[in-house]
């Protein structure tokens, strides 16, 4: 196995606040605790890939059934309006961690800067939703 010793999906220990939330044979569904971007999270292969063109195969399937079961999962527990995908590839496109990640963004209608694209809204604070969803309560 590939592992970065600096990397924070590597070793995730490093990022204590990071938490495993669903993974499968190849990925990890990561989140932090999130003021923001409520219920976002990162798609990621176990193995250190410096982003999404060396990816394999397997890792590509494995990424998208686990979309799919995220999807699931954040319909439920958000019950979110639409989503935002997206990998950064390299520092000139934004990418920070040079692991690939995928996010995956839950987006809400009552969000001040809904209807806008990632770069309109990602972490700004005036994207802070001025209310949640009490999504407890089951119809």
């Amino acid at each position: 196995m590939t592992i970065n010793d600096n990397c924070v999906f590597c070793n995730p220990r490093l990022e204590p606040r990071q938490r495993e939330i669903l993974s499968n044979e190849s990925c990890i569904f990561f989140q932090m605790p999130q003021e923001i971007l409520i219920g976002s999270g990162l798609i990621v292969p176990r193995e250190h890939r410096v982003n999404v063109f060396e990816l394999t195969e397997k890792e590509w399937l494995d990424t998208f059934t686990l979309v799919q079961q995220v999807k699931e999962y954040l319909d439920e527990l958000h019950k979110p309006d639409g989503y935002n995908l997206q990998w950064n590839t390299n520092g000139a496109a934004g990418q920070h961690l040079f692991h690939s990640h995928l996010h995956i963004i839950p987006r809400f209608s009552d969000e001040p800067l809904a209807g806008k694209d990632l770069r309109s809204f990602l972490g700004k604070e005036d994207n802070k939703r001025s209310r949640l969803r009490d999504n407890s309560k089951k119809s």
